[in-house]
């Protein structure tokens, strides 16, 4: 993994951050089925669904984000899938939010040590972050900027990984952060 030193400005500060990270194929327990898990029965409320226009109010949204920036991929990327499930696939935001969940299911594959997958998922990421920008006609959705995602994705299907899976301690494999500008507290 990359020794990344990037600053990741907390959404949600007061939403402590899981124990560990769930590494499928290691000894993490799973989060959720096993009963050592980070979050087993643990049921979190329904998200509402992601509106562009708001989306600085949406919980979930942004404690993905924060999972993300921290390290927390599998953690991230199922946020974001229940936040797409409910927000509906086929409409811009859907489509902007499986550009996250492949993003982050980038970040899995990196702890999986699966290259390919890592590849083939970021570059998805950036394909589906390039046809939401055009279909959004914006630069900016959701508080992120278009480029940085496409530069991002592109970036992480590029890199070379050293897997150390340290017990599940998250840590940040890529060397960006999603930071929504403007931040909605600042």
């Amino acid at each position: 993994m990359l020794d990344v030193e990037v600053a990741a400005i907390r959404l949600l500060p007061s939403s402590e951050l899981p124990a560990y990270t769930y590494v499928p194929g290691s000894d993490t327990p799973h989060p959720i089925r096993d009963p050592r898990g980070h979050s087993h029965g643990r049921k979190p409320p329904p998200p509402m669904g992601l509106l562009a226009e708001r989306w600085a109010d949406n919980r979930t949204y942004l404690w993905a984000i924060d999972l993300f920036n921290y390290g927390f991929y599998w953690e991230a990327h199922e946020e974001w899938e229940r936040l797409w499930r409910v927000s509906g696939p086929d409409n811009t935001v859907g489509r902007f939010l499986k550009g996250l969940v492949k993003l982050s299911a980038a970040g899995v594959k990196v702890r999986e040590n699966s290259l390919h997958g890592v590849r083939r998922h970021a570059a998805s990421a950036g394909e589906v972050f390039a046809d939401v920008a055009a279909e959004a006609g914006t630069i900016r959705y959701c508080g992120l900027e278009f480029t940085i995602l496409q530069y991002a994705s592109d970036r992480a299907a590029q890199l070379v990984y050293k897997v150390d899976h340290n017990g599940g301690k998250a840590r940040r494999v890529f060397p960006f952060v999603l930071q929504p500008d403007p931040l909605p507290f600042a």
